[in-house]
């Protein structure tokens, strides 16, 4: 009989012991409605069923699943230091501090995240760096200073992948990044380049029959000022405005200055969503460029550009469809002509061997799936002036990518021999 009253008391103390933990850990009686971060004038709002992020602020996949797992949980502060952490790490802040208040009933709480920016900060980077066995090597590196919201970039280029020529020189950039509101921001660029030609080019330009009058010849040097403003329209939408005061110095028939300014302005589109078992993003914009003599300019010319990008993400898996078209009217310099056979179009081709001068029309395809650190891709595109036939070419390669640095080998898709080409960098 004794043992029995021996069990009933230990039952009876395991019960007791256990009502006790639970009662004295108060924090399982609330649980988190909602979760809220906060920065220097923008706010991102994590409710139930639904995520509003402010404009003109990005935030990782990653983050966004941490932040939205607290919600409709209980609340556990052991947790808040670590994503506090976390933030303080993804936007570079100087401080981030958390508190909680009572939420929409006497059961819950809301946890609030406030980000504080570094007051001063400097960084330094590699926005490109990349080799193509034909067009040799191609880099900028960056050195940037923050204080409050204002950053001043400073940066050094050497770039033959993007247009004709290879342009050299320096930039340098202005932004403040809260103009009034956080929805506005403004930037000013200076860039002052010095240009070398591809033999190619220059052979087009020796038989100026040819080349029709649509186009400049090579230059010595150009230069530009770019006042910028760019407008946060909602959380997807922006739209930026701007003008270009360039100046280039030509080579033949004889040496003089040319002006190119022209007013721009361009909308950009960026969403994305994530499911259970797929994340897609959506990319797309259009650029319009129009030189007039209201603006002091030489020439004369429009030019218009625009672009979409849809990437589905599923697993170790992802593929990625971008399509491009754009078209000048009137006299543009070779600096504002398409060129497609670089490390991004037209991957496997030679922009020499297909137009060393460049096109007023353009259009342009680019396929690529992905699976873990390999990457397959395919290009179509084709680039001509008005009034001539336009001629689609094909490429395919296939490459490893791993972060930021991506090694690939390209093919023309063309009768005969197939000369493979080779790229290896960032950014591309």
């Amino acid at each position: 009989m004794k043992y029995v009253w021996l069990a009933c008391l230990l039952w009876g103390g395991i019960l007791f012991a256990a009502s006790k933990d639970a009662g004295s850990n108060v924090n399982v009686r609330y649980r988190v409605d909602a979760v809220i971060v906060s920065g220097d004038g923008w706010t991102m709002d994590f409710l139930p069923g639904a995520e509003k992020a402010a404009p003109a602020k990005k935030i990782s996949a990653g983050m966004r699943k941490r932040l939205a797992a607290l919600v409709g949980g209980y609340f556990d502060p052991s947790a808040l230091d670590d994503l506090a952490s976390r933030l303080k790490k993804e936007f570079r802040a100087g401080t981030v501090s958390h508190r909680v208040a009572r939420g929409g009933n006497p059961e819950n709480v809301r946890v609030f995240f406030e980000i504080s920016d570094r007051s001063k900060s400097f960084d330094v980077s590699v926005p490109k760096f990349l080799y193509q066995s034909n067009q040799g090597w191609s880099g900028s590196v960056e050195a940037s200073g923050s204080s409050g919201r204002n950053k001043i970039t400073l940066g050094l280029v050497s770039d033959g992948d993007e247009f004709a020529e290879r342009y050299a020189g320096l930039l340098a950039r202005y932004e403040n990044k809260r103009l009034g509101s956080d929805r506005i921001r403004f930037g000013f660029e200076f860039d002052s380049y010095h240009e070398q030609w591809n033999s190619a080019t220059l052979a087009q330009f020796a038989q100026p029959e040819a080349l029709a009058p649509r186009t400049y010849s090579p230059y010595r040097s150009r230069r530009n000022l770019e006042p910028s403003i760019t407008f946060a329209i909602s959380s997807p939408l922006t739209v930026t405005a701007g003008a270009s005061f360039q100046s280039f110095q030509t080579q033949q028939p004889e040496p003089r200055g040319l002006a190119a300014n022209a007013a721009f302005a361009g909308i950009q589109y960026h969403a994305s969503s994530e499911g259970p078992r797929a994340q897609q993003d959506i990319q797309a914009g259009y650029s319009l460029r129009a030189a007039t003599a209201i603006l002091g300019s030489d020439l004369a010319y429009v030019r218009h550009y625009c672009r979409a990008q849809y990437t589905l993400g599923f697993g170790k898996s992802g593929i990625t469809d971008e399509v491009s078209a754009g078209a000048i009217t009137g006299a543009a310099p070779l600096f504002e002509r398409y060129y497609l056979g670089n490390s991004s179009t037209l991957r496997g081709w030679s922009k020499f061997e297909i137009d060393p001068t460049g096109g007023n029309r353009m259009v342009h395809n680019s396929v690529e799936y992905r699976y873990g650190a390999l990457d397959v891709f395919y290009d179509a595109g084709a680039i001509w002036d008005d009034g001539q036939p336009a001629t689609v070419r094909h490429g395919v390669g296939v490459g490893v990518r791993h972060g930021p640095f991506a090694l690939a080998v390209a093919f023309p898709v063309r009768g005969g021999r197939a000369d493979p080409i080779f790229m290896m960098g960032m950014n591309y």
